[in-house]
């Protein structure tokens, strides 16, 4: 952390330091950013947009900061349950294993134990496919000499830990950035963000995942697409732990139940009739 924020603090500060630079840019015909303004009007549709009316200004500013308030609140909320929740994780695991019959605790208590791991797996699984993300932008930032390498690198590593749809955002800010070097890097940025994007849903996350939660590539491949599905990024995110716990409970619980029953069970050898 020493070493890393001084050089983003100096990278913050120069990308707002550039923003008056960046806007005269893309007023300037000669610019590729000035010939898209031409072409498509970019400056009157937001002059179109700031001339609305004063009360529909006021309403969407009102808006847009109960917006800004309502996550910043939420993010607030998420942090503060779960430092309780992690403070109290002994006493909420112990009163929840009370609930389960005394001659099958200790079964529970170690495929509970089992299911924590896993999803503590999980994050760390998630944890590692973001700093490759991260270590693969700034690699790639700094050969083609787009600015603020760093400071883009941290933006990928924190939005590509949202599954599904974090790390598309993050290559299309990575990319707009890189169109300020030159067209070509620009395109070529997006490109390699689209087959980033490809390597890491179908080579890195099932491999590394499969790994750490012990779940075959398959299953993981499976999971994330049936979770991205049917719950959006929510699904998306408890997919893999789900699928971890899913397997283990099936392996300790369901399949031996099934093994005794059909040991247990021996054909009739009484004649018909």
């Amino acid at each position: 952390m020493a070493t890393a924020i001084p050089p983003l603090v100096e990278q913050g500060s120069r990308l707002v330091a550039n923003v008056p630079a960046l806007l005269k840019q893309a007023t300037n015909s000669s610019t590729w950013l000035g010939q898209l303004n031409e072409r498509f009007g970019v400056q009157e549709r937001l002059q179109q947009l700031m001339q609305t009316s004063a009360s529909g200004m006021v309403t969407g500013i009102l808006g847009a900061g109960e917006i800004v308030f309502g996550a910043l609140a939420s993010v607030l909320l998420v942090l503060a349950l779960t430092a309780y929740f992690l403070a109290d994780l002994p006493r909420v695991r112990a009163t929840l294993y009370r609930f389960v019959p005394h001659d099958r605790r200790p079964r529970a208590i170690l495929i509970g134990d089992e299911i924590m791991a896993k999803v503590g797996g999980y994050v760390l699984g998630n944890l590692i496919i973001s700093v490759i993300s991260a270590v693969t932008t700034f690699i790639w930032l700094v050969i083609f000499g787009v600015p603020y390498p760093l400071l883009l690198a941290v933006l990928v590593a924190l939005l590509d830990l949202i599954p599904v749809v974090g790390s598309m955002v993050a290559g299309l800010l990575v990319a707009l950035v890189a169109f300020t070097v030159s067209v070509p890097v620009g395109v070529a940025t997006l490109g390699f963000y689209l087959a980033y994007k490809m390597i890491e849903d179908w080579l890195l996350s099932p491999r590394i995942f499969g790994a750490v939660l012990k779940v075959p590539a398959l299953v993981t491949a499976v999971a994330i697409v049936i979770g991205g599905s049917l719950l959006g990024v929510v699904g998306a995110l408890v997919a893999l732990p789900t699928a971890a716990a899913l397997m283990l409970l099936t392996r300790e619980v369901l399949l031996p139940r099934l093994d005794r029953g059909s040991a247990g069970g021996t054909p009739s050898t009484a004649p018909p009739g």
